[in-house]
Protein backbone atom coordinates (compact mmCIF):
# COMPACT_ATOMS: atom_id res chain seq x y z
CA UNK A 1 0.00 0.00 0.00
CA UNK A 2 1.29 3.47 -1.31
CA UNK A 3 2.04 5.92 1.79
CA UNK A 4 0.56 9.43 0.58
CA UNK A 5 2.29 12.31 2.93
CA UNK A 6 1.82 15.55 2.47
CA UNK A 7 4.51 17.53 1.37
CA UNK A 8 4.20 19.58 4.88
CA UNK A 9 5.51 16.52 6.34
CA UNK A 10 8.77 16.78 4.91
CA UNK A 11 9.34 20.78 5.34
CA UNK A 12 11.23 20.17 8.62
CA UNK A 13 13.63 17.78 6.91
CA UNK A 14 15.81 20.28 4.77
CA UNK A 15 17.18 18.47 1.35
CA UNK A 16 18.45 21.32 -0.28
CA UNK A 17 22.06 22.82 0.15
CA UNK A 18 20.35 26.56 1.07
CA UNK A 19 18.35 25.27 4.03
CA UNK A 20 19.79 25.35 7.40
CA UNK A 21 20.66 21.34 8.19
CA UNK A 22 18.78 18.99 10.94
CA UNK A 23 20.14 15.96 12.37
CA UNK A 24 16.77 14.43 13.91
CA UNK A 25 17.22 11.13 11.71
CA UNK A 26 21.23 11.48 11.96
CA UNK A 27 20.70 10.80 15.65
CA UNK A 28 18.31 8.18 14.98
CA UNK A 29 20.87 6.19 13.34
CA UNK A 30 23.93 6.91 14.94
CA UNK A 31 22.66 5.65 18.51
CA UNK A 32 21.00 2.85 17.19
CA UNK A 33 24.39 2.04 16.07
CA UNK A 34 25.96 2.50 19.47
CA UNK A 35 23.32 0.73 21.14
CA UNK A 36 24.32 -2.40 19.06
CA UNK A 37 28.30 -1.71 19.52
CA UNK A 38 27.78 -1.84 23.10
CA UNK A 39 25.40 -4.72 23.11
CA UNK A 40 28.62 -6.81 21.38
CA UNK A 41 30.44 -5.44 23.76
CA UNK A 42 29.24 -6.15 27.06
CA UNK A 43 28.23 -9.80 25.53
CA UNK A 44 31.83 -9.97 25.14
CA UNK A 45 32.31 -9.11 28.94
CA UNK A 46 29.52 -11.42 29.98
CA UNK A 47 31.62 -14.38 28.16
CA UNK A 48 34.95 -13.79 28.82
CA UNK A 49 35.23 -11.35 31.65
CA UNK A 50 35.10 -14.11 34.64
CA UNK A 51 38.35 -16.38 33.01
CA UNK A 52 40.10 -13.13 32.05
CA UNK A 53 39.88 -11.01 35.39
CA UNK A 54 37.59 -13.09 37.26
CA UNK A 55 38.94 -13.97 41.23
CA UNK A 56 40.87 -17.26 39.66
CA UNK A 57 41.20 -15.28 35.87
CA UNK A 58 44.55 -14.91 34.19
CA UNK A 59 44.95 -11.21 35.35
CA UNK A 60 42.41 -11.14 38.79
CA UNK A 61 41.08 -7.57 39.02
CA UNK A 62 41.77 -8.18 42.68
CA UNK A 63 45.27 -8.18 42.45
CA UNK A 64 45.13 -5.00 40.06
CA UNK A 65 43.30 -2.81 42.06
CA UNK A 66 45.04 -4.04 45.47
CA UNK A 67 47.98 -2.35 43.58
CA UNK A 68 46.98 0.33 42.77
CA UNK A 69 45.58 0.79 46.13
CA UNK A 70 48.72 0.36 47.62
CA UNK A 71 50.05 2.68 45.63
CA UNK A 72 47.40 5.72 45.77
CA UNK A 73 46.95 5.03 49.64
CA UNK A 74 43.20 4.29 49.67
CA UNK A 75 40.09 3.22 47.39
CA UNK A 76 38.91 6.62 47.30
CA UNK A 77 42.37 7.83 45.90
CA UNK A 78 42.19 4.79 43.54
CA UNK A 79 39.01 6.04 42.28
CA UNK A 80 39.65 9.27 41.17
CA UNK A 81 43.14 7.84 39.29
CA UNK A 82 41.11 4.83 37.71
CA UNK A 83 37.53 5.27 37.78
CA UNK A 84 35.42 2.26 38.15
CA UNK A 85 32.45 0.59 40.06
CA UNK A 86 34.50 -2.17 40.73
CA UNK A 87 36.57 -0.22 43.36
CA UNK A 88 32.98 -1.06 45.42
CA UNK A 89 33.15 -4.99 44.89
CA UNK A 90 34.71 -6.82 41.84
CA UNK A 91 33.79 -10.49 42.76
CA UNK A 92 32.28 -12.82 39.51
CA UNK A 93 28.91 -11.93 40.11
CA UNK A 94 29.63 -8.37 40.14
CA UNK A 95 30.96 -8.40 36.77
CA UNK A 96 28.75 -10.74 35.52
CA UNK A 97 25.78 -8.84 36.91
CA UNK A 98 27.42 -5.40 35.51
CA UNK A 99 28.13 -7.14 32.35
CA UNK A 100 24.49 -8.10 31.93
CA UNK A 101 22.89 -4.77 32.75
CA UNK A 102 24.81 -3.11 30.24
CA UNK A 103 23.94 -5.73 28.11
CA UNK A 104 19.95 -5.05 28.44
CA UNK A 105 20.13 -1.28 28.59
CA UNK A 106 22.71 -1.68 24.95
CA UNK A 107 19.72 -3.70 23.62
CA UNK A 108 17.25 -1.20 24.78
CA UNK A 109 18.85 1.71 23.24
CA UNK A 110 19.51 -0.48 19.87
CA UNK A 111 16.20 -0.92 19.85
CA UNK A 112 15.21 3.02 19.60
CA UNK A 113 15.23 4.13 22.93
CA UNK A 114 17.74 6.58 24.38
CA UNK A 115 17.99 9.25 27.22
CA UNK A 116 20.96 10.76 28.67
CA UNK A 117 20.47 9.13 31.88
CA UNK A 118 20.50 5.51 30.18
CA UNK A 119 23.49 6.85 28.03
CA UNK A 120 25.60 8.22 31.31
CA UNK A 121 24.76 4.49 32.77
CA UNK A 122 25.83 2.42 29.89
CA UNK A 123 29.26 5.13 29.48
CA UNK A 124 30.73 4.66 33.05
CA UNK A 125 29.95 0.59 33.04
CA UNK A 126 31.91 0.73 30.26
CA UNK A 127 34.72 2.37 31.20
CA UNK A 128 34.57 0.06 34.71
CA UNK A 129 35.68 -3.03 32.67
CA UNK A 130 38.17 -0.37 30.71
CA UNK A 131 39.81 0.58 33.62
CA UNK A 132 40.42 -2.62 35.36
CA UNK A 133 40.48 -5.08 32.24
CA UNK A 134 44.34 -4.67 31.83
CA UNK A 135 45.78 -6.53 28.88
CA UNK A 136 42.50 -7.50 27.44
CA UNK A 137 40.93 -3.99 27.70
CA UNK A 138 44.02 -2.30 26.09
CA UNK A 139 43.02 -1.61 22.94
CA UNK A 140 42.73 1.59 21.06
CA UNK A 141 38.53 1.49 20.21
CA UNK A 142 37.79 0.44 23.92
CA UNK A 143 38.78 4.24 24.91
CA UNK A 144 37.04 5.01 21.41
CA UNK A 145 34.22 4.06 23.02
CA UNK A 146 34.18 5.88 25.79
CA UNK A 147 34.92 9.20 24.29
CA UNK A 148 31.79 8.36 22.02
CA UNK A 149 30.02 7.16 24.45
CA UNK A 150 30.76 10.66 26.50
CA UNK A 151 29.43 12.34 23.74
CA UNK A 152 26.66 10.45 23.22
CA UNK A 153 24.96 11.43 26.34
CA UNK A 154 24.62 14.86 25.40
CA UNK A 155 23.06 13.70 22.23
CA UNK A 156 20.21 13.26 24.01
CA UNK A 157 17.29 14.69 26.42
CA UNK A 158 17.62 13.11 30.53
CA UNK A 159 14.58 11.57 30.80
CA UNK A 160 12.82 11.77 27.03
CA UNK A 161 13.73 8.25 25.57
CA UNK A 162 11.99 8.28 22.79
CA UNK A 163 13.19 7.65 19.39
CA UNK A 164 12.76 11.00 18.50
CA UNK A 165 12.12 13.25 21.72
CA UNK A 166 10.71 16.48 21.78
CA UNK A 167 14.06 18.18 21.99
CA UNK A 168 16.89 18.95 18.95
CA UNK A 169 19.86 17.50 18.46
CA UNK A 170 22.26 20.03 19.76
CA UNK A 171 24.72 21.20 17.08
CA UNK A 172 27.71 21.87 19.04
CA UNK A 173 27.17 18.00 19.98
CA UNK A 174 27.29 16.86 16.21
CA UNK A 175 30.00 19.17 15.91
CA UNK A 176 31.93 17.34 18.62
CA UNK A 177 31.38 14.27 16.72
CA UNK A 178 32.62 15.58 13.95
CA UNK A 179 36.00 16.23 15.83
CA UNK A 180 36.35 13.15 16.96
CA UNK A 181 36.33 11.71 13.65
CA UNK A 182 38.48 14.27 12.14
CA UNK A 183 41.29 12.88 14.83
CA UNK A 184 40.70 9.14 14.52
CA UNK A 185 41.16 9.48 10.56
CA UNK A 186 43.89 11.62 10.87
CA UNK A 187 45.99 10.10 13.78
CA UNK A 188 45.71 7.08 12.12
CA UNK A 189 46.81 8.44 8.67
CA UNK A 190 49.54 10.74 10.58
CA UNK A 191 50.98 7.40 12.43
CA UNK A 192 51.28 5.49 9.40
CA UNK A 193 53.31 8.30 7.00
CA UNK A 194 55.76 8.32 10.29
CA UNK A 195 55.42 4.53 10.38
CA UNK A 196 56.36 2.56 8.31
CA UNK A 197 58.12 2.56 4.53
CA UNK A 198 55.79 0.41 3.22
CA UNK A 199 52.68 2.80 3.90
CA UNK A 200 54.52 5.21 2.03
CA UNK A 201 55.52 3.13 -1.23
CA UNK A 202 52.11 1.56 -1.23
CA UNK A 203 53.26 -1.52 -0.62
CA UNK A 204 51.49 -2.43 2.87
CA UNK A 205 48.62 -4.24 1.79
CA UNK A 206 50.67 -7.02 0.14
CA UNK A 207 51.65 -8.05 3.75
CA UNK A 208 48.96 -6.53 6.06
CA UNK A 209 45.85 -8.91 4.97
CA UNK A 210 47.84 -11.93 6.10
CA UNK A 211 49.71 -10.58 8.75
CA UNK A 212 46.99 -8.95 10.97
CA UNK A 213 45.66 -9.81 13.98
CA UNK A 214 42.42 -12.13 13.35
CA UNK A 215 41.94 -13.02 9.72
CA UNK A 216 38.67 -13.08 8.09
CA UNK A 217 36.61 -15.18 5.24
CA UNK A 218 37.60 -12.99 2.43
CA UNK A 219 40.97 -11.81 3.64
CA UNK A 220 43.18 -14.41 1.76
CA UNK A 221 41.08 -13.34 -1.30
CA UNK A 222 42.10 -9.87 0.14
CA UNK A 223 46.12 -11.30 0.26
CA UNK A 224 46.02 -12.04 -3.81
CA UNK A 225 44.53 -9.31 -5.26
CA UNK A 226 46.89 -8.15 -7.60
CA UNK A 227 49.88 -5.78 -6.51
CA UNK A 228 48.53 -2.66 -8.58
CA UNK A 229 45.24 -3.14 -7.14
CA UNK A 230 46.23 -3.57 -3.56
CA UNK A 231 48.34 -0.14 -4.40
CA UNK A 232 45.56 1.14 -5.40
CA UNK A 233 43.78 -0.20 -1.65
CA UNK A 234 46.81 1.98 -0.11
CA UNK A 235 45.90 5.12 -1.98
CA UNK A 236 42.19 5.12 -1.14
CA UNK A 237 43.89 4.68 2.52
CA UNK A 238 45.55 8.01 2.11
CA UNK A 239 42.09 9.43 0.77
CA UNK A 240 40.02 8.29 3.77
CA UNK A 241 42.48 9.11 6.49
CA UNK A 242 44.94 11.92 5.16
CA UNK A 243 42.62 14.25 3.20
CA UNK A 244 38.93 13.49 3.98
CA UNK A 245 39.30 14.47 7.58
CA UNK A 246 40.15 17.90 7.07
CA UNK A 247 36.21 17.75 4.88
CA UNK A 248 34.25 16.96 7.66
CA UNK A 249 33.87 20.56 8.89
CA UNK A 250 33.12 22.00 5.27
CA UNK A 251 29.67 22.64 3.69
CA UNK A 252 27.37 19.94 3.12
CA UNK A 253 28.60 18.16 -0.09
CA UNK A 254 32.20 18.84 0.80
CA UNK A 255 31.52 16.89 4.10
CA UNK A 256 29.01 14.35 2.80
CA UNK A 257 31.50 13.41 0.31
CA UNK A 258 34.01 12.83 2.79
CA UNK A 259 31.61 10.97 4.91
CA UNK A 260 30.91 8.67 2.62
CA UNK A 261 34.95 8.11 1.75
CA UNK A 262 34.99 7.33 5.13
CA UNK A 263 32.40 5.12 5.64
CA UNK A 264 33.08 3.17 2.55
CA UNK A 265 36.53 2.92 3.76
CA UNK A 266 35.21 1.66 7.24
CA UNK A 267 33.11 -1.18 5.46
CA UNK A 268 36.00 -2.16 3.09
CA UNK A 269 38.24 -3.23 6.12
CA UNK A 270 35.01 -4.71 7.56
CA UNK A 271 34.97 -7.30 4.82
CA UNK A 272 38.86 -7.89 5.19
CA UNK A 273 39.25 -8.51 8.79
CA UNK A 274 38.34 -9.05 12.47
CA UNK A 275 39.30 -6.03 13.62
CA UNK A 276 36.70 -6.27 16.51
CA UNK A 277 34.22 -3.69 16.75
CA UNK A 278 36.64 -0.64 15.74
CA UNK A 279 35.35 -0.06 12.61
CA UNK A 280 31.60 -0.17 13.32
CA UNK A 281 32.72 2.32 15.86
CA UNK A 282 34.54 4.17 13.29
CA UNK A 283 31.03 4.73 11.37
CA UNK A 284 29.27 6.38 14.64
CA UNK A 285 31.03 10.00 14.43
CA UNK A 286 31.79 9.66 10.44
CA UNK A 287 27.68 9.84 10.49
CA UNK A 288 27.69 13.29 11.63
CA UNK A 289 28.67 14.08 8.51
CA UNK A 290 25.62 13.71 7.24
CA UNK A 291 22.17 15.68 7.88
CA UNK A 292 18.79 15.20 7.56
CA UNK A 293 18.56 16.24 4.23
CA UNK A 294 20.36 13.10 3.01
CA UNK A 295 19.07 10.84 4.64
CA UNK A 296 15.44 11.90 3.80
CA UNK A 297 16.36 10.43 0.40
CA UNK A 298 17.65 6.70 2.10
CA UNK A 299 14.79 6.14 4.90
CA UNK A 300 11.60 5.06 4.43
CA UNK A 301 9.30 7.78 4.50
CA UNK A 302 7.27 6.71 7.48
CA UNK A 303 10.48 7.03 9.08
CA UNK A 304 11.19 10.55 7.96
CA UNK A 305 7.62 11.35 8.88
CA UNK A 306 7.92 10.84 12.44
CA UNK A 307 11.41 12.76 12.36
CA UNK A 308 9.35 15.54 10.47
CA UNK A 309 6.56 15.36 13.34
CA UNK A 310 9.42 15.64 16.14
CA UNK A 311 10.81 18.51 14.61
CA UNK A 312 7.47 20.45 14.33
CA UNK A 313 6.72 19.98 17.87
CA UNK A 314 10.16 20.33 19.32
CA UNK A 315 10.60 23.02 22.12
CA UNK A 316 13.91 24.58 22.50
CA UNK A 317 15.70 23.19 25.58
CA UNK A 318 18.09 26.15 27.30
CA UNK A 319 19.51 23.42 29.20
CA UNK A 320 20.76 20.92 26.59
CA UNK A 321 22.12 23.91 24.73
CA UNK A 322 24.17 25.27 27.39
CA UNK A 323 25.35 21.98 28.85
CA UNK A 324 26.11 21.38 24.92
CA UNK A 325 28.32 24.52 25.01
CA UNK A 326 29.96 23.38 28.13
CA UNK A 327 30.93 20.44 26.82
CA UNK A 328 32.26 21.72 23.94
CA UNK A 329 34.47 24.26 26.68
CA UNK A 330 35.69 20.76 28.27
CA UNK A 331 36.51 19.19 24.72
CA UNK A 332 38.60 22.12 23.98
CA UNK A 333 40.58 22.23 27.06
CA UNK A 334 41.19 18.54 27.01
CA UNK A 335 42.37 18.34 22.95
CA UNK A 336 45.32 20.42 24.02
CA UNK A 337 47.74 17.38 24.75
CA UNK A 338 46.08 14.60 21.97
CA UNK A 339 46.83 17.55 19.37
CA UNK A 340 50.24 18.29 20.26
CA UNK A 341 50.97 14.09 20.47
CA UNK A 342 49.21 14.05 16.90
CA UNK A 343 51.55 16.97 15.21
CA UNK A 344 54.71 15.45 16.94
CA UNK A 345 57.32 13.67 15.59
CA UNK A 346 57.26 11.87 18.25
CA UNK A 347 53.31 10.52 17.71
CA UNK A 348 52.04 7.51 20.05
CA UNK A 349 49.02 5.95 19.08
CA UNK A 350 45.58 4.82 21.47
CA UNK A 351 46.44 6.67 24.67
CA UNK A 352 44.39 8.60 27.05
CA UNK A 353 45.21 11.93 28.50
CA UNK A 354 42.58 11.96 31.17
CA UNK A 355 41.52 9.70 33.78
CA UNK A 356 38.01 9.39 31.70
CA UNK A 357 39.14 8.85 28.68
CA UNK A 358 37.05 11.99 27.40
CA UNK A 359 39.72 13.03 24.46
CA UNK A 360 42.32 10.79 23.70
CA UNK A 361 44.51 10.10 20.50
CA UNK A 362 44.18 7.24 18.13
CA UNK A 363 46.03 5.05 15.27
CA UNK A 364 46.29 1.72 13.76
CA UNK A 365 48.88 -0.31 11.70
CA UNK A 366 51.92 2.52 12.57
CA UNK A 367 54.11 -0.53 11.49
CA UNK A 368 52.93 -3.57 9.39
CA UNK A 369 54.60 -7.35 9.66
CA UNK A 370 55.73 -8.97 6.83
CA UNK A 371 55.55 -12.63 8.77
CA UNK A 372 52.66 -14.01 10.48
CA UNK A 373 54.01 -15.62 13.82
CA UNK A 374 51.47 -17.76 16.31
CA UNK A 375 52.19 -19.19 19.23
CA UNK A 376 50.01 -22.55 19.70
CA UNK A 377 49.51 -24.57 23.66
CA UNK A 378 50.24 -28.16 23.14
CA UNK A 379 49.54 -30.91 25.32
CA UNK A 380 49.93 -34.59 26.15
CA UNK A 381 49.23 -37.17 28.26
CA UNK A 382 51.78 -39.01 27.46
CA UNK A 383 54.57 -40.17 29.60
CA UNK A 384 57.24 -38.85 27.33
CA UNK A 385 57.21 -34.94 27.15
CA UNK A 386 59.84 -35.07 23.90
CA UNK A 387 58.79 -34.25 20.00
CA UNK A 388 58.01 -37.78 20.02
CA UNK A 389 55.11 -37.91 22.19
CA UNK A 390 51.68 -37.24 20.54
CA UNK A 391 51.16 -33.25 21.32
CA UNK A 392 47.61 -32.29 20.76
CA UNK A 393 46.97 -28.46 19.73
CA UNK A 394 44.49 -26.49 21.52
CA UNK A 395 42.40 -24.78 18.94
CA UNK A 396 41.79 -21.27 19.23
CA UNK A 397 38.70 -19.68 18.15
CA UNK A 398 39.45 -16.98 15.83
CA UNK A 399 43.75 -17.31 15.36
CA UNK A 400 44.72 -19.83 13.33
CA UNK A 401 45.44 -23.44 14.02
CA UNK A 402 44.13 -26.42 11.69
CA UNK A 403 45.83 -25.76 8.53
CA UNK A 404 42.21 -26.73 6.20
CA UNK A 405 40.30 -24.64 8.26
CA UNK A 406 38.52 -20.87 6.88
CA UNK A 407 38.94 -17.96 8.91
CA UNK A 408 35.71 -16.93 10.47
CA UNK A 409 33.88 -14.78 10.89
CA UNK A 410 34.54 -13.35 14.44
CA UNK A 411 33.92 -9.20 13.97
CA UNK A 412 32.34 -6.65 15.39
CA UNK A 413 32.32 -9.34 18.41
CA UNK A 414 36.02 -10.02 19.58
CA UNK A 415 38.07 -12.54 20.65
CA UNK A 416 40.22 -10.86 23.53
CA UNK A 417 42.21 -13.94 24.35
CA UNK A 418 43.37 -14.55 20.08
CA UNK A 419 43.97 -11.03 20.23
CA UNK A 420 47.02 -10.94 22.94
CA UNK A 421 48.04 -14.18 21.45
CA UNK A 422 48.97 -12.45 18.69
CA UNK A 423 50.91 -9.85 20.31
CA UNK A 424 52.28 -12.32 21.96
CA UNK A 425 53.82 -14.24 19.11
CA UNK A 426 55.38 -11.46 17.80
CA UNK A 427 57.04 -11.48 21.64
CA UNK A 428 58.50 -13.64 24.24
CA UNK A 429 56.74 -14.79 27.43
CA UNK A 430 58.55 -12.29 29.78
CA UNK A 431 56.71 -9.94 28.14
CA UNK A 432 53.33 -11.84 28.69
CA UNK A 433 54.01 -13.59 31.74
CA UNK A 434 50.41 -14.83 32.01
CA UNK A 435 50.41 -17.09 29.13
CA UNK A 436 52.71 -19.60 32.51
CA UNK A 437 49.53 -19.09 34.49
CA UNK A 438 46.98 -20.30 31.41
CA UNK A 439 49.91 -23.33 30.83
CA UNK A 440 49.14 -23.67 34.30
CA UNK A 441 45.45 -23.28 34.43
CA UNK A 442 45.38 -25.79 31.09
CA UNK A 443 47.37 -28.63 33.22
CA UNK A 444 44.07 -28.30 35.48
CA UNK A 445 41.88 -28.01 32.45
CA UNK A 446 40.54 -24.92 33.68
CA UNK A 447 36.88 -24.92 32.57
CA UNK A 448 36.74 -20.80 32.46
CA UNK A 449 39.92 -20.84 30.41
CA UNK A 450 38.73 -24.07 28.39
CA UNK A 451 36.08 -21.97 27.80
CA UNK A 452 38.19 -19.29 25.83
CA UNK A 453 39.33 -22.07 22.68
CA UNK A 454 37.26 -23.56 20.60
CA UNK A 455 37.42 -27.03 22.51
CA UNK A 456 39.31 -29.26 25.34
CA UNK A 457 41.37 -32.13 23.97
CA UNK A 458 41.64 -33.75 26.89
CA UNK A 459 37.75 -33.60 28.02
CA UNK A 460 38.25 -36.58 30.20
CA UNK A 461 41.67 -35.88 32.39
CA UNK A 462 44.03 -32.94 31.66
CA UNK A 463 47.30 -33.50 30.17
CA UNK A 464 50.32 -34.68 31.96
CA UNK A 465 52.68 -31.94 29.77
CA UNK A 466 51.98 -28.35 27.98
CA UNK A 467 53.95 -26.19 26.05
CA UNK A 468 53.91 -23.40 23.43
CA UNK A 469 55.11 -23.86 20.23
CA UNK A 470 55.85 -20.99 18.04
CA UNK A 471 54.89 -20.85 14.24
CA UNK A 472 55.34 -18.89 10.85
CA UNK A 473 51.49 -19.11 8.71
CA UNK A 474 51.31 -18.17 5.73
CA UNK A 475 48.21 -18.32 3.12
CA UNK A 476 47.70 -21.27 1.14
CA UNK A 477 46.99 -20.29 -2.69
CA UNK A 478 43.33 -20.78 -3.68
CA UNK A 479 42.83 -23.50 -5.33
CA UNK A 480 45.45 -25.70 -4.28
CA UNK A 481 44.48 -29.30 -4.44
CA UNK A 482 45.18 -30.29 -0.92
CA UNK A 483 41.98 -27.59 -0.07
CA UNK A 484 44.38 -25.99 2.47
CA UNK A 485 43.98 -22.25 3.49
CA UNK A 486 47.12 -21.79 4.96
CA UNK A 487 50.51 -23.43 5.44
CA UNK A 488 52.77 -23.48 8.31
CA UNK A 489 56.14 -24.09 9.45
CA UNK A 490 57.52 -24.88 12.99
CA UNK A 491 60.11 -21.84 14.28
CA UNK A 492 60.38 -23.61 17.78
CA UNK A 493 59.55 -23.30 21.22
CA UNK A 494 57.87 -20.28 22.91
CA UNK A 495 57.13 -21.68 26.35
CA UNK A 496 58.92 -25.03 27.69
CA UNK A 497 57.74 -28.30 28.25
CA UNK A 498 55.46 -27.59 31.87
CA UNK A 499 54.08 -30.10 34.11
CA UNK A 500 52.09 -29.43 37.63
CA UNK A 501 55.29 -31.06 39.28
CA UNK A 502 58.00 -28.28 37.74
CA UNK A 503 58.89 -26.53 40.96
CA UNK A 504 60.17 -23.50 38.88
CA UNK A 505 56.60 -22.87 37.81
CA UNK A 506 55.18 -23.71 41.25
CA UNK A 507 57.53 -21.02 42.49
CA UNK A 508 57.17 -18.38 39.44
CA UNK A 509 53.38 -18.66 39.75
CA UNK A 510 53.07 -18.09 43.77
CA UNK A 511 55.81 -14.85 43.21
CA UNK A 512 53.02 -13.09 41.11
CA UNK A 513 50.30 -14.27 43.24
CA UNK A 514 48.66 -16.51 40.90
CA UNK A 515 48.48 -19.44 43.16
CA UNK A 516 48.51 -19.69 46.97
Amino acid sequence: MKLNLPDSAFRRIPRESNTAPTYWLTRFIMLRLLGLIYAVAFLVAINQIVPLIGADGLLPADMFLKQIQDSVGSIAAGFWVLPSIFWFGHSDGTLLTVAWIGFLLSVVVMAGYANALMMTVLWFLYISFVHVGQDWYSYGWEIQLTETGFLAIFLCPLLDARPFPGREPPLPIIILFRWLIFRIMLGAGLIKLRGDEMWRNASALNYHFETQPIPGPLSRWFHFLPHTALKIGVWFNWLAEVAAPFFVFWPRLARHIAGAVIVLFQINIILSGNLSFLNWLTIVPALACFDDGFWAKLFPKLLVQKASTAATHARESRAMQTTAWLVVVIVVFLSVAPVTNMLSTQQIMNTSFDPLNLVNTYGAFGTVGRERYNVIFEGTSDNDSTDNAHWKPYIYKGLPVLLDKRPPQIAPYQLRLDWQMWFAAMGSPEGYPWTYNLAWKLLHNDANVISLFANNPFPDKPPRYVRAVLYRYQFAKPGNPQGLWWTSERLGLWLPVLSVNNQQLVDYLKYQGWVK
